[in-house]
């Protein structure tokens, strides 16, 4: 008889689509426990409550989509994360984060059971890429504790542009913004564009200094004059050149005490 022990987060907005995604989670052998969740919020809630193993996850969902979701999760904490969606535009974002598996609606059931097999050999096996990003984590703060390894933070980013090569201090941006595979760097009027993700960048920056405040952004502390409700839901952060960036509702109390420590 096979041992019933994986715990099972199901994601999305759409009610049917919600029912079918569990029905094909319940009909895996090993199952312990499926949880659907209809939104975001929910699914966080149910995300640090019940430490799941696998996470079927929607991406585009209202006030606070998937990858939100993964952002209010603590990367030592995210379970293998499998994202369900009908845009195909989504996946070098979702692989990006570390995503085991994409699956593109409408699926089949051979389809999910490819991708559920998937996360049942990373589980068992403890050599998937949840187990790479705890050791990457675990060598990382290693090095923050004896000083042994390379720079812990940027100093100057490299820029290539129009056939010349120069740098680009840190400390002199004012914010940074997600560009599908690219970063785009803002210091005062200029904009650069680098070739590296948004997440990779956020871990060489110096978080003293810098601090994410949406799924694709990031502001230099030192810019931030004011924050404030926007008109919608969220709040909105103001730099002193007058830029105005949204902050999401899930990085909004971690900017505050931010910047009353900065």
């Amino acid at each position: 008889m096979t041992e019933k022990s994986l715990k099972v987060v199901v994601v999305d907005d759409e009610a049917l689509a919600r029912r079918r995604l569990v029905r094909f989670v319940k009909n895996e052998p090993d199952v312990e426990s499926v949880t659907a969740c209809a939104n975001g919020p929910e699914a966080i809630e149910a995300i640090r409550a019940l430490r799941p193993d696998i996470l079927f996850l929607d991406v585009h969902m209202p006030e606070i989509d998937g990858f939100e979701v993964l952002d209010a999760i603590p990367a030592a904490e995210r379970p293998l994360v499998v994202f369900v969606t009908a845009f195909g535009d989504y996946a070098v974002r979702a692989f990006e984060i570390h995503a085991l598996d994409y699956l593109l609606k409408p699926f089949g059931a051979e389809r999910f059971q490819e991708a559920f097999q998937r996360a049942r050999v990373e589980i068992r096996h403890r050599n998937g890429h949840g187990q790479r990003l705890a050791s990457f984590l675990d060598e990382r703060a290693a090095q923050a504790a004896t000083g042994v390894g390379p720079p812990r933070w940027l100093d100057r980013i490299m820029i290539k542009s129009g056939g010349r090569v120069f740098f680009v201090k840190a400390h002199e941006l004012d914010w940074v913004e997600a560009a599908d595979n690219y970063v785009r760097l803002h210091r005062n009027q200029e904009v650069f564009l680098i070739r590296e993700t948004l997440t990779a960048l956020e871990g060489r920056l110096d978080p003293a200094q810098f601090a994410r405040i949406h799924r694709s952004t990031i502001v230099n502390l030192d810019r931030v004059v004011e924050m404030h409700q926007a008109v919608s839901r969220g709040y909105v952060a103001v730099l002193g050149n007058g830029t105005r960036l949204k902050v999401s509702p899930w990085y909004r109390e971690r900017l505050e005490e931010r910047m009353r420590t900065a």
